[in-house]
């Protein structure tokens, strides 16, 4: 195996301070008498699965108050649910089959940096395909977005948007109309975060059957 050791200090003091703060959790864990870390080694068994976006400022289980063990995640640029994406449908199949999550939760975040760059027509590299899904969801709701003229409100309604779209993208998988035929004990949810001030805001959008989709075309028969 090759091993180096590093030599820029710069970046030696940023890797020591994450094998620091692990050290830290390591006394957590070792002076904790519940036993629930003992158990969480031999298996885990959430209720949630949260996709959430990739930006540093919004962990799932520090924005729910929830413990190591309680929450499935999946994290991508701007919570996308793209139904050619075998990352996340193999997350989805593992925690709707295998974990039987409860909840899956959709969660965006208002001042997303991957939607509001989808707004613009700035080219910023390969992520600009990835984007391309975005601006689809804008396609759909243009005549909103551009009545907007505040450019922060333009943004954040089209978190919103692109919340309620993703979770549509994810109620029409396979993975959870197939599980809708076998369980009634499965919602999807959307929700957006406002950094600002830690809440989770519910756009009250929440599906636990086929038939809420509206049309028929998307419910496998």
């Amino acid at each position: 195996m090759y091993t180096k050791q590093l030599e820029n200090p710069v970046l030696k003091a940023g890797f020591e301070k994450i094998l620091e703060g692990n050290k830290q959790w390591m006394k957590l864990v070792a002076e904790d008498t519940s036993g629930r870390y003992q158990q969480l080694a031999k298996g885990q068994s959430p209720e949630i699965l949260w996709i959430g976006c990739a930006d540093s400022r919004v962990p799932a289980n520090q924005i729910t108050n929830t413990l190591p063990g309680e929450v499935f995640v999946h994290r991508n640029i701007a919570n996308m649910c793209v139904h050619s994406d075998m990352n996340m449908l193999s997350v989805l199949d593992y925690a709707v089959n295998v974990l039987k999550v409860k909840h899956v939760i959709v969660a965006g975040h208002y001042g997303c940096g991957g939607v509001a760059a989808s707004l613009s027509r700035k080219q910023f590299g390969i992520i600009d395909n990835w984007l391309c899904h975005i601006k689809d969801v804008y396609r759909f709701h243009s005549e909103e977005i551009d009545a907007i003229e505040d450019e922060e409100k333009k943004v954040n309604r089209l978190v919103e948007l692109n919340v309620a779209e993703q979770v549509f993208n994810l109620c029409t998988t396979s993975i959870i109309q197939n599980a809708w035929k076998e369980r009634d004990d499965l919602a999807v949810h959307g929700v957006v975060i406002d950094i600002a001030t830690g809440q989770i805001v519910n756009l009250d959008i929440n599906v636990t059957k086929s038939e809420d989709l509206g049309k028929e075309v998307f419910a496998y028969a």
